[in-house]
Protein backbone atom coordinates (compact mmCIF):
# COMPACT_ATOMS: atom_id res chain seq x y z
CA UNK A 1 0.00 0.00 0.00
CA UNK A 2 1.28 3.48 -0.88
CA UNK A 3 2.09 5.94 1.87
CA UNK A 4 0.86 8.88 -0.23
CA UNK A 5 -2.31 9.13 1.87
CA UNK A 6 -0.18 9.72 4.98
CA UNK A 7 2.28 12.09 3.34
CA UNK A 8 2.50 15.56 4.85
CA UNK A 9 1.42 18.03 2.20
CA UNK A 10 0.36 21.64 1.82
CA UNK A 11 -1.11 23.27 -1.28
CA UNK A 12 -2.90 26.61 -1.40
CA UNK A 13 -2.83 27.04 -5.17
CA UNK A 14 0.33 29.17 -5.19
CA UNK A 15 2.56 27.17 -2.84
CA UNK A 16 2.89 23.41 -2.85
CA UNK A 17 4.90 21.53 -0.25
CA UNK A 18 5.52 17.80 -0.09
CA UNK A 19 8.29 15.63 1.33
CA UNK A 20 10.50 16.32 -1.70
CA UNK A 21 10.20 20.00 -2.57
CA UNK A 22 8.53 23.36 -2.25
CA UNK A 23 7.00 24.61 -5.47
CA UNK A 24 6.41 28.35 -5.73
CA UNK A 25 4.01 28.88 -8.62
CA UNK A 26 4.18 32.09 -10.72
CA UNK A 27 7.70 32.72 -9.44
CA UNK A 28 9.77 33.77 -12.45
CA UNK A 29 9.25 37.18 -14.05
CA UNK A 30 7.92 37.72 -16.67
CA UNK A 31 7.17 34.12 -17.69
CA UNK A 32 5.30 33.19 -14.52
CA UNK A 33 6.87 29.74 -14.41
CA UNK A 34 7.27 27.88 -11.13
CA UNK A 35 10.38 27.54 -9.00
CA UNK A 36 10.91 24.11 -7.47
CA UNK A 37 13.18 24.07 -4.42
CA UNK A 38 14.30 20.61 -3.31
CA UNK A 39 13.96 20.34 0.47
CA UNK A 40 17.53 19.10 0.82
CA UNK A 41 18.70 22.42 -0.71
CA UNK A 42 17.08 24.44 2.09
CA UNK A 43 19.41 25.24 4.98
CA UNK A 44 16.65 26.93 7.00
CA UNK A 45 13.85 29.44 6.85
CA UNK A 46 12.62 32.55 8.59
CA UNK A 47 8.94 33.30 9.22
CA UNK A 48 8.01 36.87 10.13
CA UNK A 49 5.14 39.30 10.01
CA UNK A 50 4.54 40.59 6.51
CA UNK A 51 4.61 44.16 7.78
CA UNK A 52 2.37 47.03 6.87
CA UNK A 53 3.76 48.35 3.60
CA UNK A 54 7.14 47.26 2.28
CA UNK A 55 6.37 43.68 1.19
CA UNK A 56 2.60 43.67 1.65
CA UNK A 57 1.85 45.61 -1.54
CA UNK A 58 4.67 44.10 -3.60
CA UNK A 59 2.67 41.54 -5.56
CA UNK A 60 5.65 40.19 -7.54
CA UNK A 61 9.38 40.54 -7.18
CA UNK A 62 11.50 42.27 -4.57
CA UNK A 63 11.42 45.51 -2.65
CA UNK A 64 14.80 44.97 -0.99
CA UNK A 65 16.75 42.64 -3.35
CA UNK A 66 17.35 40.23 -0.44
CA UNK A 67 14.34 38.05 -1.30
CA UNK A 68 12.14 37.34 -4.32
CA UNK A 69 8.39 36.86 -4.04
CA UNK A 70 6.25 35.05 -6.62
CA UNK A 71 3.19 36.71 -8.13
CA UNK A 72 0.43 36.83 -5.50
CA UNK A 73 -2.41 39.32 -5.94
CA UNK A 74 -3.78 38.30 -2.50
CA UNK A 75 -0.58 39.27 -0.65
CA UNK A 76 -2.02 42.55 0.73
CA UNK A 77 -4.47 40.56 2.90
CA UNK A 78 -1.93 37.96 4.09
CA UNK A 79 0.01 38.07 7.35
CA UNK A 80 3.17 35.96 7.20
CA UNK A 81 6.31 36.17 5.08
CA UNK A 82 8.49 33.04 4.86
CA UNK A 83 12.02 33.42 3.47
CA UNK A 84 14.06 30.33 2.62
CA UNK A 85 17.82 30.09 3.11
CA UNK A 86 19.00 28.37 -0.06
CA UNK A 87 22.81 28.58 -0.38
CA UNK A 88 23.98 30.00 -3.69
CA UNK A 89 20.61 31.60 -4.46
CA UNK A 90 20.27 35.38 -4.58
CA UNK A 91 17.84 36.85 -3.96
CA UNK A 92 16.47 34.29 -1.49
CA UNK A 93 13.11 32.76 -2.44
CA UNK A 94 10.21 33.82 -0.23
CA UNK A 95 6.45 33.34 -0.10
CA UNK A 96 3.30 34.33 1.74
CA UNK A 97 1.25 31.19 2.51
CA UNK A 98 -2.53 31.48 2.60
CA UNK A 99 -2.62 29.28 5.72
CA UNK A 100 0.69 30.12 7.39
CA UNK A 101 0.34 27.98 10.52
CA UNK A 102 -0.57 24.91 8.48
CA UNK A 103 2.30 25.58 6.07
CA UNK A 104 4.88 26.05 8.85
CA UNK A 105 3.67 23.04 10.83
CA UNK A 106 3.84 20.87 7.71
CA UNK A 107 7.26 22.23 6.77
CA UNK A 108 8.64 21.58 10.26
CA UNK A 109 7.20 18.06 10.30
CA UNK A 110 8.78 17.24 6.93
CA UNK A 111 12.17 18.79 7.76
CA UNK A 112 12.35 16.80 11.03
CA UNK A 113 12.09 13.50 9.14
Amino acid sequence: MSDSNHEARYDDGLIQLDRHAITLRRYHFPSGTSKVIPLDAIRGYRAESLGLFINRFRIWGSSDFRRWLPLDVWRPIKSTLVTFDVPGTRPQPACTPLRPMEFLTTLDRILEQ
